[in-house]
């Protein structure tokens, strides 16, 4: 028997019980055939050897914003500045790069904060730079933007009677006059005059994003947030998807979160929706898990609540030194309760957005409504963050058996601002790990890139050693194990995603996606250091850093 491939390496991780370890795979179709004394009487047309490295599952990124990244990559890097004269600099630059024509944006991404020691650029210095260019700088957490006056005008913001919308604010001073600051799902009012971007630009952001997910080992992701709201791009954003797919720019697969404001209320026959009727879904009765190996539809998205870096996060006790702050919910707890059990009862497991301990409170108590009412939807639900997590709630999502996402690769650049904010009484119920694995919880390892990079091994890493920039370690007994680590990234995503059948370990029959790295994850001294040697999704390469001559 021929079939397409057999790779061999100095180790094979399975991560399957049955067979933990193997030193050859045969692939055919895409799939895996079998491993080592299987393949004995098999050819195959092709053959990889990797003598000195270890092959593990493809990495699953949980929680990430492909098409966010990747348009962003063409923007100012607001990231590499250091102090606010510097970033004023940056803005300069692209202003005179764009030239005279004064309806061309100015666009930027990853402001933080800490860069300029706790400073917001100044309006009246932006206005001075950009005169009537709009401007567009997206905060690092993408729960804000940062604009001028004459992008104020633009959308509204200086007329009299102007109203907030749900779920935002564009922020001003004492005296009413606006800080350029935009929080939540105000910056939607700045989105709205970009939007919709169309398909072939979503194709090429994808192309430009997953070319660099396979540089990072990653096979699989998350798209947390398409078609609607203040985090989609285009209410045909799939098609965008699609197109990158048929054109051989789509090099890892997707799995698309709708954003619950873009699902309609349909009705259906009487006995449809759980026997309600109607419910919150997608034109057709589309639904979870349609679609293809390549791209296909996961959870429904919804925000509870905002940003741990901007304190608008929902939270039960003050920020330390922001007295009387303690962010907000986005939208009223009754509306949430209409949407989201409407969206559940259409079929939709559901990927709540919650940070704060007030939003976690709300997403557990609609987690649950929704259990108990309805039973299951197949997949895990989730709670994505999961940001400050009290011991009680960390109970509570073990006994319901969800989906907890927090972001391991936060902790290195944004933990000591997080504890900060948070203070020493909190600081320990942080993108918590340990605790999480030990309560029965799905433990799914994700990046939220952009709003950090999607360094899979860095974060491995960051969840077992928990280090902090300024060298803290930050909850020191949420620590995980090297294995745990490995397995959040593939088995734990796979299961936390829904999609444990077809990927997150290497058996008989589940996909052929695999990473080969330059050593073991499990028995190195610094997983972070591990190279990225080659990404196969399906039997095929996505990267290669042996033609590439990089990593």
């Amino acid at each position: 028997m021929e079939i397409d491939l057999i790779v061999e390496a100095k180790r094979i991780l399975t991560l399957d019980a049955e067979r933990p370890t193997a030193s050859r795979m045969g692939v055919l179709g895409g799939k895996i055939v079998g491993f080592d004394e299987e393949l004995d009487a098999v050819t195959s047309t092709n053959r990889e050897s990797f003598p000195d490295q270890v092959l593990v599952p493809g990495f699953i990124d949980a929680h990430c914003h492909t098409t966010w990244w990747g348009l962003g990559l063409t923007a100012v890097q607001l990231d590499q500045a250091r102090g606010l004269e510097e970033l004023y600099a940056m803005i300069e630059a692209e202003v005179e790069r764009v030239g005279d024509d004064s309806t061309a944006w100015i666009h930027g991404t990853g402001f933080n904060q800490k860069h300029h020691d706790g400073a917001y650029p100044d309006i009246a210095r932006l206005d001075e730079i950009t005169g009537e260019h709009p401007l567009y700088l997206r905060h690092t957490s993408g729960h804000a933007a940062i604009t001028n006056t004459a992008t104020l005008r633009m959308i509204g913001a200086l007329d009299e009677g102007f109203e907030n919308p749900v779920g935002g604010e564009v922020v001003r001073n004492p005296d009413g006059s606006p800080t350029g600051l935009l929080d939540e799902a105000a910056q939607s009012l700045i989105q709205s005059m970009l939007l919709p971007y169309s398909s072939e630009e979503i194709a090429r952001a994808l192309d430009a994003a997953t070319s660099r997910f396979a540089a990072q080992g990653i096979t699989s992701f998350s798209e947390a947030g398409i078609g609607g709201g203040w985090i989609g791009h285009s209410p045909i954003e799939v098609a965008g998807y699609q197109l990158a797919k048929a054109t051989d720019r789509l090099h890892a697969r997707a799995q698309v979160m709708p954003a619950i404001d873009s699902l309609s209320m349909i009705e259906g026959n009487a006995s449809d929706f759980r026997g309600e009727g109607a419910g919150l879904t997608a034109s057709l009765g589309v639904g979870t898990g349609f679609g293809t190996e390549w791209i296909k539809f996961g959870h429904v998205k919804a925000f509870m609540d905002g940003s741990l870096l901007g304190t608008t996060a929902a939270v039960t006790e003050d920020y330390c030194g922001h007295d009387h702050n303690r962010g907000y919910l986005l939208n009223t707890p009754e509306q949430y309760r209409i949407d989201v059990l409407a969206a559940y009862r259409a079929g939709w497991p559901v990927a709540l957005h919650a940070i704060g301990d007030a939003g976690i409170d709300m997403a557990l108590e609609l987690i649950e409504e929704c259990q108990q009412t309805y039973g299951s939807n197949g997949a895990p639900n989730r709670i994505e963050h999961f940001g400050i997590a009290r011991p009680d709630q960390v109970e509570r999502a073990g006994r319901l058996k969800i989906t907890v996402t927090p972001q391991a690769g936060f902790i290195g650049p944004l933990g000591d601002q997080f504890a900060k904010n948070v203070g020493p009484e909190r600081e320990n119920w942080l993108y918590r790990g340990r605790s999480i694995v030990d309560a029965g919880a799905i433990l799914a390892g994700s990046s939220d890139l952009p709003v950090a990079d999607n360094n899979i091994r860095r974060g491995m890493q960051s969840a077992v050693d928990r280090l902090t920039e300024n060298g803290m370690v930050l909850g020191p007994d949420e620590g995980i194990s090297p294995e745990e680590a490995l397995r959040s990234y593939t088995e734990w995503g796979a299961l936390g995603t829904g999609q444990i059948a077809e990927k997150g370990t290497l058996e008989r029959g589940k996909l052929a996606d695999f990473v080969v790295l330059s050593d073991s994850p499990l028995t190195c001294e610094n997983i972070a250091e591990l190279d990225v040697v080659a990404t196969f999704v399906g039997g095929t390469t996505t990267f290669d850093s042996r033609n590439t001559g990089a990593n």
